[in-house]
């Protein structure tokens, strides 16, 4: 499931605290498993070959663009096509290639107020994008560039104007937040960049305030997906930097506070620029087509979905163990909570339990993001729905995708639904898997063998949410569903955080099947020993008959809900 920090300014957010105790321990398995033959039945064995092999070490965490992603996507269609599955991708292969570029600042940048360097990172930070529109390919150059004060971001009555800003370098004092105090958001007030598009720059001093993670955004390299068709005309949105309230005074001459809107400050030089290039390895999505049993009803699909990414690795290797026990004690949300505080009590929590696995064995160093319940679990859960549908066909077709760059910002999934291999329309309902591998007691105080968490089965089809509620009961699963992160404006944004957003937004009836966050969440620690096959496979023996269900109605499922359309925002 994507990480919230991943979108551009989502940052911003608070995170949410994180349970103030370490929960129970965790049942583990061993750290590897020989691959089998897998059988039409779902099993706790045939998922274990599937997440094993997915989230093995050789995989390097299966980064979109990267070999270790070509691997997985590989294995993947081996599989699709050992089971007999037809390939929906393109060119009749079971491959759809997303068009993900890498982007970031070109090194060397430089700003210099007069003559005096600014230093990059610390004084000033080139800013790649504006209200979500990417200004990659953008060249800034300036030379004895005049520098005149703007007034103070938020209220454009209180702004310079746009003629006493033509040609100039126009530095912002930035907002001040409903508490008074000066903020980060320099965006606030509406329209800055239009209004002032004859400016030769921007600069807003937010740096001081500006958080770790929006600091990162801006600085790190990331990928995007290539929109060719949408090019910003750079003439409508004139470059911009944030910077620190030090070098805005020297870059004006003075202090901030007391100037006057227009007033002239000093001169300044520089110059950065953006690159945009493509990623060394494809980004693709996997494609398959089971017909339905019948033939009136074939031209429709029932979509199951997870995503076959994940982050990676890291620069420097760590210690496992420590990370594992550390998480567990401090961090019981993985990288969606905030650490609690040390405390006698946690100190020795942490102490006793890392001594115990020391006690078992040496310390393995780890630089991978294994990936296992994020999402090798769904994607195994997606393949062994499949193979097991293949011996017991429902009456509509059964479309399966497993998207990549889900952790980049749902891209393979926007990719697929904006440019789908079957008709849009004949897409009845989506199915998507994410993070199933989990949500026992050691993991959330709620979890369970029956716990299992639904986001957005209801938000636009009543009958579908019935029907997932229907199949449980009838079918004797045992789950108890926490409707909880569904509820609107919930702060985690769930149901904005992975592949069924962009399926939704179509008007395509959607449920979201996850068991829950944990403490290895995005974490090196997320790994293979660690999920909970049998209940895994109880899970996808769940979602096989929800589909089944699906399929072999007479009529398809009914919208009876507002659709926001394919344009608007996601809204939690």
């Amino acid at each position: 499931m994507k990480h919230t920090t991943r979108w551009a300014f989502a940052l911003a957010a608070a995170a949410v605290a994180a349970p103030a105790a370490a929960q129970a321990p965790h049942p583990e398995g061993p750290l590897t498993h020989p691959a089998r033959p897998t059988a039409a039945a779902i099993s706790p064995g045939d998922l274990r070959t599937h997440v094993y092999t997915l989230a093995a070490d050789s995989m390097k965490g299966r980064e979109s663009g990267t070999r270790g992603n070509v691997m997985g996507t590989d294995y993947i269609a081996a599989q699709a096509r050992r089971m007999g599955l037809q390939p929906a991708g393109e060119n009749g292969t079971f491959f759809q290639a997303v068009p993900l570029v890498e982007q970031g600042l070109t090194p060397g940048a430089t700003l210099r107020a007069g003559g005096q360097a600014l230093a990059e990172g610390t004084d000033f930070l080139p800013v790649p994008t504006y209200g979500g529109i990417l200004l990659f390919g953008e060249t800034f150059t300036a030379a004895d560039v005049p520098v005149v004060y703007g007034g103070r971001v938020g209220d454009p009555s209180s702004m310079i104007s746009p003629e006493q800003a033509a040609g100039k370098f126009v530095v912002f004092d930035g907002p001040l937040g409903a508490d008074g105090r000066p903020s980060f958001a320099f965006w606030s007030g509406g329209r800055t960049y239009e209004r002032y598009a004859d400016a030769a720059g921007l600069a807003f001093a937010t740096l001081d305030v500006t958080n770790a993670g929006i600091r990162g955004f801006l600085s790190d390299h990331r990928t995007e997906m290539e929109h060719g068709e949408e090019a910003v005309d750079p003439r409508r949105f004139p470059p911009a930097v944030i910077v620190s309230q030090a070098a805005a005074a020297r870059l004006l001459g003075k202090p901030l506070t007391g100037l006057r809107v227009g007033e002239a400050g000093g001169t300044v030089n520089g110059s950065y620029s953006f690159f945009s290039r493509p990623l060394p390895f494809p980004s693709r999505n996997v494609i398959a087509v089971l017909p339905g049993s019948d033939p009136a009803l074939r031209g429709q699909y029932v979509a199951i979905g997870a995503h076959n990414d994940h982050d990676g690795t890291t620069d420097e290797a760590v210690d496992h163990d420590s990370v594992l026990v550390y998480n567990r004690v401090f961090r019981p949300e993985g990288v969606d909570g905030e650490a609690n505080a040390m405390t006698p009590e946690r100190e020795a929590a942490f102490r006793q339990a890392l001594a115990a696995r020391r006690a078992a064995g040496p310390a393995r160093l780890d630089s991978v993001y294994n990936g296992a319940d994020d999402d090798a679990s769904g994607t195994a859960s997606v393949l062994e729905i499949a193979q097991y549908l293949s011996a017991n066909r429902p009456r509509r077709s059964v479309l399966f995708v497993w998207h990549t760059a889900e952790e980049k910002g749902l891209y393979g999934s926007e990719y697929f639904t904006d440019h789908p291999t079957v008709p849009r329309d004949s897409i009845v309902a989506q199915l998507n898997i994410d993070m199933v591998g989990r949500g026992g007691a050691g993991d959330l105080p709620k979890g369970g063998p029956g716990y299992l968490e639904l986001v957005g089965s209801r938000r636009l089809s009543t009958q579908l949410g019935d029907l997932v509620e229907e199949v449980n009961r009838t079918g004797s699963f045992g789950f108890t569903f926490d409707y909880g992160n569904d509820a609107p404006g919930h702060p985690q944004q769930i149901y904005c955080r992975s592949d069924h957003a962009n399926y939704a937004r179509y008007g395509i009836p959607v449920t979201f099947f996850t068991t829950g966050g944990h403490s290895d969440y995005h974490m090196l620690t997320d790994e293979a020993q660690y999920i909970d096959y049998d209940k895994l496979a109880s899970t996808s023996r769940l979602i096989a008959a929800v589909a089944t269900a699906v399929g072999n109605r007479d009529a398809r499922l009914v919208v009876d809900k507002p659709v926001a359309g394919p344009d608007a925002p996601c809204e939690q």
